[in-house]
């Protein structure tokens, strides 16, 4: 039995090593520096993330086919009304390949945050969302303070909450 146990912790502990490296490695990236990127906006124009240096941003991946998304896309417009004029800005990027079914959701949901397209799911996968809806919210200096995967209702209020404190900043 004890060879067995011996056995077990020694198969174990490497892949438990493996997993808290990766972890680790994850939270690191998310306290650094925020990577740039050019998407086409929904008004045919390139917006790219450095050009809102010295504000509060929060990147917001959704689709259209992604029902919390649709759940929390007037709760984010309302957290963008409010603290825009602050120093505050939702970039909202759609990670479908076809923006038609986007534009669509965006006439049911309308919103005044810009909305980018990234249709090759190159910012997608430079910022390695799994989860749809991901929003990221990075600081006045350009670092990531805060990752959210998914959304449950309650969640805007932690939004709201880390919102201000980096505005306070």
């Amino acid at each position: 039995m004890r060879l067995l146990f011996t056995s077990f912790k020694l198969a174990v502990l490497p892949l438990l090593a493996g997993l808290l490296f990766v972890t680790a490695g994850a939270t690191a990236a998310q306290q650094g520096p925020a990577p740039d990127f050019a998407l086409k906006s929904r008004s045919g124009e390139n917006t790219r993330l450095s050009e809102h240096r010295g504000e509060v941003v929060m990147i917001n991946f959704w689709a259209s086919w992604c029902a919390p998304c649709r759940q929390e896309m007037p709760l984010l417009e309302e957290l963008y009304k409010q603290y825009q004029p602050l120093g505050f800005t939702i970039l909202g990027v759609n990670v479908e390949q076809d923006n038609h079914k986007a534009l669509a959701m965006l006439d049911d949901i309308p919103v005044s945050f810009p909305v980018l397209f990234d249709t090759q799911s190159t910012v997608s996968k430079l910022y390695n969302v799994v989860a749809m809806p991901t929003s990221i919210i990075i600081d006045r200096d350009g670092k990531v303070r805060y990752l959210h995967h998914g959304y449950k209702p309650g969640y805007e209020e932690k939004y709201q909450q880390q919102v201000r404190e980096l505005l306070r900043e």
